[in-house]
């Protein structure tokens, strides 16, 4: 409790009761910044009540000032205690714990809820404080992997929601049972949950620190399962929700990275820079470590993408720094510098390490994507299989589309161009219909080298000049530099002569050659196989009449072939 000795007895009552009145009205406003001021100078002058000074906690907490919200919600307990008020006394201490534990102070936080427990358990019934504490209980199961012991202690807290009228519990607790559902491909039912608390969050019929932590956990959620309509979605709403409320500071860091990875996705590059920028700044306290690595590892892709590799450098240590894995950008960062050996290895690395199937989608297009370039098709068809066998689980369009682009770059390098050509073809389809420029670019290119392949220059150059436009706009400098070496390569073949059997692939295998590149740099320089391209330098051989390299590369020659 407050020692009376810091309180300032001089100030006249009437001013602090217009104090305290101004207080009130601020918090009905929801000015928090406002009303934590006006209470917080009258709690120098005289012992608030337990609901004022329940409102100073929740005032402060929602202006990020977590120490004072901790020190108002103990002393609201302690006042409620000494009112004999059991329950309202539980319900402090429920929140404290509850927020403590957010802030990764386990202990203090198991402390508070075991008093909250106690004070229920001495009331001897039912009663909607039950069901709160039946949360964090929800949080342990989920987090263990217990999916259905989550959802059905999440149910049991909804019914006490249900039972006592508790529109707050009932949301919280529907939003948890979604969640159960979703790791276990329970999409529809599980979004069905998310959606139905997420209704009346947008509705404002719920506490404001009730609502911003079910916009996050939807966010995060449909983040997981590539659900990027709906994460699309809500992260609209919440910023609506943040702007609307311009004295809110607790959810206003993750908000900003929310819109930077949607504005990402859409091509908003720069805003998506700036924004992860105004996540950083708002990252002041501790806690908040693991937003501000999320939006470092955020800005760092996107210098990625443009070619800027100091500092995207600079950026992924940054998260790397903050707790947040900078894997798979810095891999993909390594593999676009030429340090093949060092992209290879992070992504060994993290692909053995990680254990759950939707975190590994995370890692396994990169993976597919390097292990190409380094010419391991056995460990890329192995990923690309396992993308299928997760899309088929989760079912959701995202991860169809990432998993039919691995799919086509496995089957290109495989020599099956035609293979290639329909999956390519849908991821295309679903990254344009969900406003993705750059993705859906990246699939043009890679049907384009398709096309080239199948000997349809023309095909090839209208699919690299709709991406070359996209890469242009956004700036994807090492993308465009990619395009103008399959451009140089087609250009080339538009004026060669036509008088050999060698199909499109072949022909490249034997500008190699006669570059006097070894099959192992072949393969590395293609994304193909060491088998691949020796059965493709079998095939020259035989179409040409030639027995060794030396013989390829004079027949190139004579041909006008390089």
């Amino acid at each position: 409790m407050r020692d009376a000795k810091t309180r300032n007895p001089e100030q006249p009552a009437p001013f602090v009761a217009d104090l305290v009145a101004h207080g009130r009205a601020c918090f009905v406003r929801r000015q928090w910044n406002d009303a934590f001021e006006a209470l917080a100078l009258a709690d120098h002058s005289t012992t608030l009540a337990a609901e004022d000074l329940e409102r100073l906690a929740w005032s402060a907490g929602l202006t990020a000032r977590d120490e004072e919200m901790a020190a108002a919600l103990e002393r609201a307990y302690h006042a409620r205690v000494e009112a004999r008020e059991c329950l309202l006394a539980a319900r402090a201490a429920f929140w404290l714990g509850f927020r403590l534990l957010a802030l990764g102070e386990v202990a203090r936080a198991g402390g508070w809820l075991a008093r909250a427990q106690h004070l229920v358990e001495r009331e001897g019934k039912d009663c909607v404080e039950r069901g709160y504490l039946l949360l964090p209980l929800a949080y342990r199961h989920l987090h263990a992997g217990e999916f259905d012991q989550a959802h059905d202690v999440a149910a049991l807290a909804a019914q006490l929601g249900e039972r006592f009228d508790e529109i707050d519990l009932i949301a919280f607790a529907r939003n948890l049972q979604g969640r159960a559902l979703l790791p276990q491909g329970r999409l529809d039912q599980g979004l069905a949950l998310l959606d139905e608390a997420m209704v009346a969050a947008i509705a404002g019929e719920l506490s404001p620190v009730v609502t911003g932590i079910l916009y996050c956990s939807a966010i995060a959620s449909c983040q997981r399962i590539y659900a990027f309509d709906r994460t699309r979605e809500w992260t609209t709403a919440l910023a609506k929700w943040c702007d609307a409320h311009p004295q809110l500071v607790m959810f206003l860091a993750s908000c900003h990275v929310h819109r930077a990875e949607i504005m990402e996705v859409g091509g908003a590059w720069a805003e998506a820079v700036a924004e992860a920028r105004r996540a950083v700044q708002r990252c002041l306290r501790d806690s908040e470590r693991e937003v501000a690595g999320r939006a470092h590892y955020q800005e760092a892709e996107i210098h990625r993408l443009r070619g800027e590799f100091g500092h995207a450098e600079t950026a992924y240590r940054e998260a790397s720094r903050l707790g947040i894995e900078p894997q798979p950008g810095l891999g993909l960062l390594r593999l676009a510098q030429g340090d093949l050996d060092a992209a290879s290895r992070a992504m060994r690395r993290v692909v053995s390490a990680a254990r759950d199937r939707l975190e590994r989608v995370r890692y396994l297009p990169a993976h597919v994507e390097i292990m190409l370039a380094v010419g391991d098709l056995d460990e890329a068809r192995a990923a690309s299989r396992e993308l299928d066998d997760t899309a088929g689980t989760f079912n959701t369009e995202v991860l169809a589309a990432i998993a039919a682009h691995a799919r086509a770059s496995v089957q290109l390098a495989e020599g099956n161009a035609h293979a290639a050509l329909d999956p390519a073809r849908r991821a295309f389809v679903i990254w344009q219909r969900l406003g993705a420029p750059y993705l859906a670019a990246r699939v043009r290119v890679l049907l384009a080298r398709a096309c080239a392949v199948l000997n349809d220059a023309e095909a090839a150059r209208l699919e690299m000049a709709a991406a070359r436009e996209v890469f242009d706009a956004l700036g994807a400098r090492p993308d465009l530099a990619a395009i103008r070496s399959i451009g140089a390569s087609l250009e080339h073949d538009a004026n060669r002569p036509t008088d050999h059997p060698l199909a499109g692939r072949e022909l490249q295998v034997l500008r190699l050659i006669a570059s006097g590149k070894t099959n192992k740099a072949i393969a590395r320089e293609l994304s193909l196989s060491e088998k691949t391209v020796d059965r493709h330098v079998s095939n020259i051989f035989g179409k040409l009449d030639v027995c060794s390299r030396s013989a390829a590369t004079a027949f190139a020659y004579e041909h006008q072939l390089v």
